[in-house]
């Protein structure tokens, strides 16, 4: 059962707080870093994830294309990383694609959402999503091609005060 910050505050309880570092494009760790996630959300706990590297890709909107120009290998990045939750692909038993079309087909026949899906619960139960900037900057991407559920775009810093009192964090 989830509790209210003002509960716990009367209590005398601190909310249990979760960071993460999602490092991982692959949609296997990208779900199980989103099931954790939204597990400790649904319970009451303050979650961040900070989003960087090829974690990254989870955050890059299909639907949007950039507004600002890029420099070579800009373009070139923003080419190879794939493009949001949908095009995520499995760490093992790929199968050049055919691994990840199962899994999704299974996920779905098991009622088990997709990443994307997670991402929706995930903000709607108050995960904050920071996207690193300076992953952003290497990989030639702009904040306007982000989903819209990203609270912040941030630097180290900023991640490391989030996490600076939290109970558990996690590397993903």
């Amino acid at each position: 059962m989830a509790h209210s910050d003002q509960e716990d505050k009367v209590k005398g309880n601190s909310v249990p707080k979760l960071t993460m570092v999602l490092f991982s494009g692959d949609m296997d760790k990208a779900l199980a870093a989103l099931i954790i996630a939204t597990g400790a959300a649904a319970s009451g706990w303050d979650v961040s994830i900070f989003f960087t590297f090829w974690g990254f890709a989870i955050l890059r909107d299909p639907n949007k294309k950039s507004k600002m120009k890029k420099d070579t290998m800009g373009k070139m990045f923003s080419t190879m990383l794939p493009k949001g939750a949908d095009g995520l692909k499995l760490s093992k038993m790929n199968m050049l694609g055919l691994g990840t079309s199962m899994m999704k087909r299974r996920m779905s026949s098991k009622k088990v959402q997709s990443v994307r899906g997670f991402i929706k619960d995930a903000n709607e139960l108050g995960v904050k999503f920071l996207a690193c900037d300076l992953s952003m900057e290497l990989l030639g991407i702009n904040a306007d091609e982000l989903i819209d559920e990203v609270s912040k775009v941030c630097g180290v810093g900023t991640f490391l005060e989030e996490s600076k009192d939290a109970n558990v964090s996690l590397f993903v």
